[in-house]
């Protein structure tokens, strides 16, 4: 539809007798005795005006009519015409019933009033990338970790002040009207939030960006801290709707999964049959910062045609088969990562991956062919479309764009395989196995047939070029290169390759075992054994028998090596990883195709926004607020760092948002805090590698020595500290859910220690989210990112606390490395083992030669006393013990790093306690911190990956 133009426009669209010229065919619609029209607000269109705000409706007394009390005439032109929105939005676009305007209703009023003036910028930046057909980047994810929306997108359309007078007027505070939005649960942990930033920056700096993902309807789950631990429920974020998303009823597409592959007459392979089912999409505005331009992200629910809603089975009593075709299409979307321990489990989540990477090649296939109009030349999709796969989940990607390349848009498979290619890239996230996907192969081929035909062939490329680098001479180097590099894992060579790699002969083996049976049963014979004898022979043959042959699986990392023409570490130490281990191979034969992006988090979001008090303070002593889109001003600060002025302005900030956090501690948890002790922080998701449980039990440490100290040597040897956990453990990781309830259990027996009393508080805070983040990160005075060296692949939480002048306890792992470097080796507290270490130590603890610590024996021994109540923690604590076996041999180096990880901590004591140098540190943190906004880091990928330019929405 036409973007409407105004007439003698209105103040409001529910002005009497008023009306808007939509351009040709305009319609207005009537509301009893009102006039009243639908159109986008634009708030930059009503700067300098005036305006008269008339009543909602005659008809309907409410609040938000009782303009008698309320001088509207007062407001700024800006806020005159939120307010008309707000009223209009309130009484005719209800999710509530008509009455007071409470809370909910205002959030919901407010956020629409807000999305209107998006839908404005949103209409003209889609418009401006269709006219002028430029080249834009997809980013596939199965995550964006997005938060509340609203303080965001006002802050963007540096329209804050402006809402937060409105709602004044009408009784309300904008942080309690923002409150009551739900954080939408699309997304766990560092992926989705990255993506998330991204966003904001592909916006903020005018990139022609979309993202693309999937709709869930309940999240990964909400998490409840009890007794036990934690449990988990489901979310509930859509129960009152969203007012940000708009569903797209005309764009939908079909998804496949099942049936067969046949070959026409003319050889062409066509995928039929199977089980169908149908994505809609549901479009989220991007908002950049000081900017019209206003992307998109395209989220996918999924569901069935209502034919397959079998009526005649539901009439006859058959409700749950009636249904079953409805319910099986509309789970792919319920949970981000169900359970895989299951058949059906795993089967769902390749569902999932399936259907974000097809329905978005639709999309964007349907795109490029719209813009090309009658003359498409698929020569020059890649030069119009990047695509970024956010980790390995959208893997399939690959044999997908090339299935529709050929088999729908009939090209050679040469030339697909050059388009794909040229236009996907893939963005590696960790060295962790159960990110390195592999799938079965047997059950890709029962769901996804075509691809598996595809995949084999993309293969058996891979294999000749292998041959054709090495040669056939060394057959010993030949077999390591093709065991390390095959996208297909233990399956055999195809046929013309099968000479090249001798196996063992299985028929020796075949005989050997023949003869055995046959000397067995002479024996046999000759002695007449008893039965007794019989059964051990028998016995004896099972343990003859070969072992089972392991599976066969398809690896999606290396498909996305294979398949891509860029892939990017996310650090520079884990960049060098990537390249010296995960894919030395890879590297070896195209070096070209391996770089390091460094992660970024958006400087909007994560301070501008979130710490308002410590923005100001920026903004004061760089000189202007142009540290928001250039975030290199932020070193400004060095110079100021022993200022007095400036040091007593930082802690009075950090204090006030201390304030905000001890009230929010109360209402969640019960417990009270002192805002005098030092806030040591350490949220994130649950997991061995990222080793809360060091930082746990550092703290049972802690709390043991401080109950053997006198009260005189507790005050000089210890800062007060309120140790505060955040984060979840997957509900089927068992030893995940073992250390939230470790944690718990010790919260609650040092939290009611009058003899500690506020030396020391632990808080387990429950279902962690981007909202508790803007709260807690802002007051953050020592963050812990404590990860095994070597496993954490980049992190973006340590540049969040950074940003918010946060001293970091670390070692040298993923980005811990280059904030160290920015912020100064002073500035961070450094321990524990490098990642060139790493496999040397586990190695010597095979051996049996690492010899614990005395301090971490000690630790256990308390732990076991029964201090905690008599709780059981002999499983959590012996994966710490023995020297090798699954979940046992401290695979995560936890008692060798304990050591040099408490004295660190006595010399945080140490730095503490004396307050200014802490500040000058604090204060170091955020002017080192620059390097670390995500504008940097989409401008490298724009440059060289994407190979995009801005395109400014005028």
């Amino acid at each position: 539809m036409a973007m409407p133009t105004t007439t003698n426009a209105p103040a409001h669209p529910c002005s009497v007798s008023r009306f808007i010229d939509f351009g040709p065919g305009s319609v207005s619609l009537r509301s009893r005795s009102n006039f009243f029209f639908i159109r986008t607000f634009n708030p930059r269109q009503f700067r300098n005006r005036s305006f008269s705000v008339t009543n909602v409706s005659v008809n309907h007394p409410t609040a938000v009519e009782e303009e008698s009390s309320t001088n509207w005439q007062a407001l700024a032109p800006d806020a005159s015409s939120i307010a008309s929105s707000i009223k209009y939005h309130a009484e005719f676009s209800p999710s509530f019933s008509p009455g007071q305007l409470d809370l909910p209703k205002a959030f919901l009023a407010t956020a629409q009033s807000v999305r209107d003036a998006l839908i404005s910028n949103w209409n003209a930046t889609y418009e401006r990338y269709e006219r002028l057909d430029v080249k834009q980047a997809y980013y596939l994810s199965m995550e964006f970790l997005q938060g509340r929306a609203l303080l965001n997108a006002i802050g963007n359309l540096e329209l804050t002040g402006a809402y937060a007078e409105v709602l004044t007027k009408l009784g309300h505070n904008l942080e309690n009207v923002a409150s009551q939005e739900p954080d939408a649960a699309l997304g766990n942990g560092g992926l989705g939030r990255l993506a998330s930033c991204f966003l904001d920056s592909m916006a903020t700096l005018d990139y022609p960006a979309w993202g693309y993902g999937l709709r869930y309807k309940y999240g990964l789950f909400k998490q409840l801290i009890t007794k036990d631990g934690q449990e988990e429920v489901a979310e509930n974020w859509l129960e009152m709707g969203s007012p940000w998303e708009i569903v797209r009823n005309d764009v939908s597409y079909p998804v496949k999964f099942y049936g067969k592959v046949v070959c026409d007459a003319d050889g062409k392979r066509h995928w039929i049959g199977g089980e169908d089912v149908t994505v809609v999409a549901h479009d989220v505005p991007i908002p950049g910062y000081k900017t019209k331009t206003t992307n998109n992200l395209r989220l996918w629910s999924t569901k069935a045609p209502a034919n397959d809603f079998d009526l005649s089975a539901f009439n006859a009593g058959e409700h749950m088969q009636a249904y079953e075709a409805l319910a099986n299409a509309e789970k792919i979307c319920y949970v981000l990562y169900p359970g895989d321990d299951s058949e059906e489990g795993k089967v769902l989540r390749l569902k999932q991956q399936y259907t974000l990477c097809s329905a978005s090649l639709q999309d964007i296939i349907v795109r490029f062919e719209r813009r090309s109009g009658s003359n498409i030349n698929w020569g020059q999709f890649a030069e119009k479309v990047a695509v970024q796969m956010n980790d390995t989940h959208p893997t399939l990607c690959i044999p997908e764009l090339m299935r529709i390349l050929m088999d729908l848009k009939g090209l050679s498979w040469n030339d697909a395989w050059t388009i794909t290619k040229r236009t996907v890239a893939y963005t590696n996230h960790t060295v962790l196995p159960e990110a390195l996907e592999k799938w079965s192969l047997d059950l890709m081929q029962k769901l996804l047939p075509r691809h598996v035909e595809i995949i084999e062939t993309i293969d058996e490329q891979l294999i000749n070029e292998i041959v054709s680098e090495y040669g056939k001479e060394d057959t010993e180097m030949l077999e390591k290169k093709l065991k390390e590099m095959r996208v297909l894992e233990n399956v055999d060579l195809p046929e013309q390759f099968a000479h090249l790699i001798v196996k063992p002969r299985e028929i020796d083996v075949a005989i050997s075992l023949q003869e055995l049976e046959e000397s067995s049963e002479e024996y046999e014979s000759a002695e007449e054994k008893d039965e007794s004898e019989d059964e051990s022979t028998e016995e004896e043959k099972v343990m003859a028998e070969p072992p089972p042959k392991p599976p066969k699986m398809v690896r999606m990392a290396n498909l996305c090596v294979v398949g891509g023409h860029a892939v990017n570490g996310v650090a520079e130490i884990h960049s060098e990883i990537v390249k010296d281990e995960v894919f030395n191979s890879f590297y070896k034969l195209w070096p070209k195709k391996f770089q390091n992006k460094t992660n970024g988090v958006t400087p909007r979001r994560w301070i501008r926004f979130c710490n308002p008090a410590l923005s100001k303070i920026i903004t004061e002593w760089t000189g202007s607020e142009d540290w928001v889109l250039n975030t290199e001003r932020l070193g400004e600060l060095r110079k100021f760092a022993d200022n007095k002025g400036l040091q007593n302005q930082w802690r009075s900030a950090k204090r006030e948002n201390k304030m905000k956090v001890v009230s929010f501690l109360k209402e969640k948890t019960g417990y009270t805090v002192s805002p005098d002790a030092m806030f040591d922080i350490q949220v994130k998701r649950i997991h061995e590698y990222k080793r809360q449980l060091l930082n746990i039990l550092g703290i049972v440490y802690r709390y043991k020595k401080m109950k053997e100290s006198s009260v005189e040597e507790r005050k000089n040897m210890y800062a007060p500290r309120v140790c505060i956990f955040g984060g979840k453990a997957f509900a089927t990781y068992v030893q995940a859910k073992r250390i939230v309830k470790f944690i718990t259990d010790v919260g609650i027996t040092v939290n009611h220690d009058p003899e500690i009393g506020d030396l020391l508080k632990v808080i387990f805070v429950p279902d962690y989210n981007v909202s508790v983040a803007e709260l807690l990160i802002p007051a953050s005075e020592l963050s812990q990112h404590i990860s095994t060296a070597g496993m954490e692949a980049s992190g973006t939480s340590n540049m969040k606390f950074a940003m918010n002048g946060c001293v970091q306890i670390g070692t040298l792992d993923g980005a811990n490395v280059e904030i160290r470097e920015e912020v100064g080796e002073d500035n961070f507290f450094l321990f524990g083992a490098r990642a060139d270490e790493i496999v040397g130590l586990r190695k010597e603890r095979a051996e049996g030669k690492f010899i614990a610590d005395p301090r971490f024996e000690e630790v256990k021994e308390f732990v076991r006393s029964g201090v905690l109540g008599g709780n059981n923690y002999d499983e959590l604590l012996g994966s710490l013990e023995g020297n090798e076996g699954y979940g046992r041999g401290d695979y995560f180096l936890v008692g060798k790093d304990f050591p040099s990880y408490i004295e660190c901590q006595e010399e945080v004591d140490k730095a503490y306690r004396d307050q200014q140098r802490w500040t000058r540190m604090s204060i170091m943190n955020t002017a080192g911190s620059y390097k670390f906004s995500s504008d940097r880091t989409i401008h490298e990928y724009a440059r060289d990956i994407w190979n995009i330019q801005p395109v400014r929405v005028e």
